[in-house]
């Protein structure tokens, strides 16, 4: 879909149909008729507007080149209700059974009239239209059968088909291989590009077909990634069960993820759009009623700041778009323990409802909804948090508890084994070595040209299809959204937002969750005055987990916790004796992982 936001435009035409704007011509004619028959209007009036109307008619459909005969039946469609209207005025007798059954009669036959010409009009202009494509597609065939058969020498190669892509911003060109030659040289895109004079933006991509033996040849002849796309602003509900989108491709196609059974990785250098990206993706997963968006950032959360903003500033929205924000290491540790704790949950107390489906996972909705984690810099994160994430990633799939990852770097001291292996969908914006990029997506090392984003919020995208096949990574831009963007979805976004069911939520770790925010807000925002929005949240004992002192690690009662007595409720602000109850402080007390800095 596009997203170009264009000013207004004058619209002179009406949005009727053919046999509609009939019945309204044949309804004009017969008021007219009845009304000036009242009152002694001359004949010579309808006869007049009717050669008017004939004449009109006759200049629209020349101007339109419609066929001859068409337009003579227009035109003597105008002279017979003239005629009518003319013959009742001079005898006055519009009010009668037998002027008005001619008048249905010929109300009918003009409707049936009106909607034949349409459709054969259309038929006709379909038929040409597919005649200069189908010309058109002959003549590029031949010119790509020739330049394959230059470059590469090929023989016994056929092309299939040139299909043209919707706004005219390329192609694609279907080749069946021959059989000693399944595939293309890996610098083929550049030599095709080259061959065709493709702008900077523009370029080639081969892709494998739909069966052995075929491929195709994707041509951008258009650079449609140039200028920023703005984020669409719509708000309409949406489901997690479909995919969300980030931006566009080269040929105008949607840039898609599926993260209701896949896990996400994102990455990219400072400078190269991944932050809006990642808040592009924010976006979209928030217009959904389904899906529950927690946020773990520990170098200041970033990512969750903007999109709280209209809840603990403004007082706009009355609940919080983000769930949850784990800000420091040790509530990240609690996050993590809460979803573990609650895929298991999950899986035991939802069998009857996934054997009502058939599936072996549980069917997501606003009562039941799926639960994305979102990790910004990943690589800040410690060993016992990536474990914790590996975790999820490995065994929440069922549970529909997931994960959408970003970093700085593709590399594999920041991306974990099975954060690479289970995040089917792919992201990566520019990076400052290549190789990164084919760490990343190893499947398209033979045809990744970096060149082919060269734009700041471009990049390579790979996800599932709709039949769940992983693609090749292909070059998309993210769309751009603004603060103003967040501070205007925020509000509308947030009344729709589900809550973590009372299975996920029934664990012993579970129990941290209602005062998440009694942690985290004081020291997001320091000694800043709080939207009454925000009391619910925080007008309660806030509790804080013990910490184990060999481990420095927080103690939920999850499965980090078979060495210690579950955690006490803790008011907040207050440290409460914690010495003697293994919590680890400072002379400030401060809690937890602010105290083990």
């Amino acid at each position: 879909m596009t997203s170009t936001r264009k000013g207004p435009a004058l619209d002179w035409g009406w949005d009727i149909s053919p046999a509609t704007g009939a019945m309204m011509a044949a309804g004009g004619a017969y008021s007219l008729a009845a009304a000036g028959g009242l009152a002694g209007l001359p004949p010579g009036y309808a006869l007049l507007a009717a050669g008017a109307g004939a004449l009109a008619q006759g200049g629209a459909d020349l101007y339109q080149r419609r066929p001859l005969a068409h337009g003579i039946a227009r035109c003597t469609a105008w002279l017979t209700a003239g005629g009518w209207t003319a013959v009742a005025l001079s005898g006055h007798n519009a009010l009668t059974w037998g002027a008005a059954g001619w008048w249905g009669a010929g109300t009918a036959a003009a409707v049936v009239l009106a909607r034949g010409l349409a459709t054969a009009e259309e038929r006709g202009k379909s038929e040409r239209v597919q005649r200069k494509l189908q010309k058109w597609a002959n003549g590029k065939a031949g010119e790509w059968h020739a330049r394959l058969a230059n470059l590469f020498r090929l023989e016994g190669h056929k092309v299939d088909g040139v299909l043209p892509w919707k706004g005219d911003v390329g192609y694609t060109v279907r080749v069946q291989m021959p059989e000693d030659t399944p595939e293309l040289p890996s610098d083929a895109d550049r030599k095709l590009a080259a061959a065709l004079r493709l702008p900077r933006g523009g370029g080639v991509q081969i892709v494998d077909g739909m069966v052995y033996g075929e491929i195709q040849i994707r041509v951008t002849a258009k650079d449609v990634m140039a200028e920023d796309l703005p984020f669409p602003l719509d708000t309409a509900p949406a489901t997690i069960n479909d995919p969300i989108v980030l931006g566009l491709h080269p040929d105008a196609t949607d840039a898609e993820m599926r993260l209701l059974d896949a896990c996400a990785l994102l990455v990219g250098q400072v400078g190269s759009g991944k932050s809006n990206t990642l808040n592009v993706a924010n976006g979209a997963i928030l217009k959904t009623d389904d899906c529950v968006v927690w946020h773990i950032d520990t170098t200041g959360a970033g990512i969750s700041l903007p999109w709280l903003r209209s809840w603990a500033v403004t007082g706009e929205s009355r609940v919080p778009v983000i769930d949850w924000t784990a800000d420091t290491v040790e509530e990240a540790h609690i996050m993590l323990d809460v979803a573990i704790a609650g895929i298991g949950a999950r899986k035991a107390g939802y069998q009857d409802l996934m054997a009502s489906v058939d599936d072996d996972k549980i069917p997501v909705s606003p009562q039941v909804p799926a639960i994305l984690i979102v990790v910004d810099e990943i690589a800040e994160l410690p060993q016992p948090i990536m474990d914790k994430l590996d975790s999820v990633v490995n065994t929440g799939r069922a549970a529909r508890i997931r994960t959408f990852k970003c970093g700085l770097r593709a590399t594999q001291d920041v991306i974990t084994a099975a954060m690479k292996k289970q995040s089917r969908n792919r992201a990566g914006m520019r990076v400052s070595d290549p190789e990164e990029l084919h760490h990343l997506f190893p499947s398209g090392r033979g045809h990744l040209d970096p060149k082919a984003a060269p734009h700041k919020g471009c990049g390579f995208l790979a996800s599932p299809d709709e039949d769940d096949l992983d693609t090749d990574p292909a070059p998309f831009k993210a769309y751009r959204i603004t603060p103003k963007d967040i501070d205007h979805l925020s509000p509308r976004l947030a009344d729709r937002r589900p809550a973590p069911d009372p299975v996920f939520l029934d664990t012993e770790p579970g129990r941290f969750y209602a005062s998440r925010w009694g942690r985290v807000l004081p020291r997001l925002y320091k000694a800043k005055k709080l939207a009454a929005t925000t009391t619910p949240y925080t007008d309660l004992d806030v509790l804080y987990p013990l910490i184990d002192k060999a481990t420095g690690l927080p103690i939920t009662g999850g499965t980090d916790s078979t060495t210690s007595s579950p955690a006490p409720a803790t008011p907040a602000g207050g440290t409460g004796g914690s010495a003697d109850r293994g919590i680890v402080t400072d002379a400030n007390g401060r809690f937890g992982a602010d105290a083990l800095a």
